[in-house]
C-alpha cells in the first residue's frame, strides 16, 4: 500500500464514506488520488470527464471510486447518490470553473454554480444524516474593489462577471442553509466553504488557462500569447489548497463544538507567490529551457480583475495551515508532470502520488 502522506489527518479518512462533487475535474482528481491514499471509500459524481487528455483517465483513477455520471442540477439525482453512497464527509467541487466562458454561458454558470450548490446541501438536507460538508468556491468571490491587500473572509462577496458572480452567490448559499438548517449547537451537519488562489499543476487540460496553454505553445513551437501580462494572480500548486480542505472537513467533523469551524475559509499562497501572469510565463519557458512570449492585449476583451490576492491568517491561526511550496517549486513540480508526460512515461498514476507524497513529507516537515 502508498505510504500515507504526512499531514495533520490522523486517521481520519480511513475506512471513512466521502462523496467528490466534480471528481473528474482537475483539482477533483488530485483529490480523489489523495482520499484514496488515506483509505477513503469514495463516491464521485460528475456530469462528464471535462477534457481530453484528463488527469482522472491518465492516472487510472476509475479503480479509486465509485463513479456516478449525474448532473448537479439534477436534484432527483442528487438525492439518490445521496441515498447511495451514505456520505460521512462531502466535498463539492463540481462547477463551471472559467471566466471567460462564463460571458458565453452566463445562466448554465450560475446554474451549475449556485443552484447546484443548492441543490447539494438540500439532499444532504433531505437525507437527514450526520454528514461534513466543504463547499469549495473561489478567490473571485469577493467583490473585487482593485485592492492590492488581500481579501479575508468577512469581505463582501460580489463579482463583476458572472462566473465570479456566482462564486460570491454560491457562498451566500451556503451561509444561508448553514444559518437555516445547519447551525444549531446539535446540528448533525457541519457545513464550510474554502475559497483557492489561483491553483495550477500537471493534468490540467482546461480552456483559457495560463500554464496550460503555455506548456502548449511551448510544446508546438509558438509563443505564449498574454492578455495582461502586469495582472496579478495567488498562484499556487493543487495539492495547496486540498491539504486545506482535507484538514478543514477533519476539524469539521472531529471539533466537540459543531460551529467551532463551520465557515468561511481563504486556503491561499503566501504573499511572495503573488505574481504577474509574466513571472508564470517566464518562468514556464525557464523551466522548459525554450520558449518565448508576447503580449496581445485586447481592449475589447471582456473584462477580468487586474489584481488579486487573499489573505489566510484565519487558516494559519485557527487551523494550523499554511502553504509549502514555493513559486519556484510549485512551477518546478507542474512542469516535471507534464515533462514526464510529454515524454511518453507510461504510468502517470505514479508520477501523481509521488507528488502527493513528496507534499505531504514537505507539509510535516514544516
Amino acid at each position: 500500500m502508498t505510504a500515507r502522506p504526512i499531514m495533520d489527518f490522523g486517521n481520519f479518512y480511513a475506512g471513512r464514506r466521502v462523496l467528490v462533487t466534480g471528481h473528474t475535474g482537475f483539482k477533483g482528481s488530485w483529490l480523489l488520488h489523495w482520499l484514496d491514499m488515506l483509505g477513503a471509500e469514495v463516491t464521485g459524481l460528475s456530469v462528464d470527464i471535462p477534457s481530453d487528455p484528463s488527469h482522472f483517465e491518465l492516472t487510472g483513477l476509475g479503480s479509486a471510486a465509485t463513479t456516478t455520471f449525474r448532473d448537479i442540477r439534477d436534484r432527483a439525482a442528487l438525492a439518490r447518490t445521496l441515498d447511495e453512497a451514505r456520505p460521512e464527509v462531502v466535498f463539492h467541487l463540481a462547477a463551471q470553473p472559467l471566466v471567460r466562458l462564463s460571458y458565453a454561458i452566463p445562466l448554465e454558470t450560475l446554474e451549475v454554480n449556485v443552484l447546484g450548490t443548492a441543490n447539494l446541501l438540500e439532499a444532504v438536507r433531505a437525507a437527514g444524516a450526520p454528514c461534513t460538508v466543504v463547499v469549495t468556491t473561489s478567490d473571485k468571490c469577493y467583490d473585487n474593489t482593485g485592492q492590492v491587500w488581500g481579501y479575508r473572509e468577512c469581505d463582501p462577496m460580489g463579482g463583476h462577471d458572472p462566473y465570479s458572480m456566482s462564486k460570491g452567490a454560491a457562498e451566500l448559499v451556503v451561509s444561508s442553509w448553514r444559518d437555516s438548517y445547519f447551525g444549531a449547537a446539535d446540528s448533525a451537519v457541519r457545513l464550510a466553504s474554502a475559497r483557492a488562489g489561483n491553483v495550477i499543476g500537471g493534468g490540467d487540460w482546461a480552456q483559457d488557462r495560463l500554464v496550460v496553454d503555455g506548456v502548449r505553445a511551448i510544446v508546438d513551437g509558438r509563443p505564449i500569447v498574454l492578455r495582461s501580462p502586469a495582472a496579478t494572480r495567488p498562484w499556487q500548486h493543487v495539492l495547496e489548497p486540498l491539504g486545506g480542505y482535507l484538514l478543514l472537513a477533519a476539524r469539521l467533523a472531529g471539533s466537540s463544538e459543531a460551529q467551532a469551524f463551520a465557515h468561511g475559509w481563504n486556503f491561499g499562497p503566501e504573499r511572495a507567490n503573488v505574481r504577474p501572469v509574466r513571472d508564470v510565463a517566464e518562468a514556464l519557458i525557464a523551466a522548459f529551457g525554450r520558449g518565448e512570449l508576447v503580449v496581445e492585449e485586447d481592449p475589447a476583451a471582456p473584462h477580468e480583475a487586474f489584481a488579486l490576492a487573499l489573505n489566510c491568517d484565519k487558516a494559519h491561526q485557527l487551523l494550523g495551515w499554511h502553504p509549502v511550496w514555493s513559486f519556484a517549486e510549485t512551477i518546478a513540480r507542474t512542469v516535471e508532470w507534464y515533462a514526464r508526460w510529454l515524454g511518453g512515461e507510461a504510468d502517470m498514476r505514479s508520477v501523481s502520488r509521488t507528488q502527493i507524497e513528496d507534499y505531504g513529507r514537505a507539509a510535516g516537515s514544516r
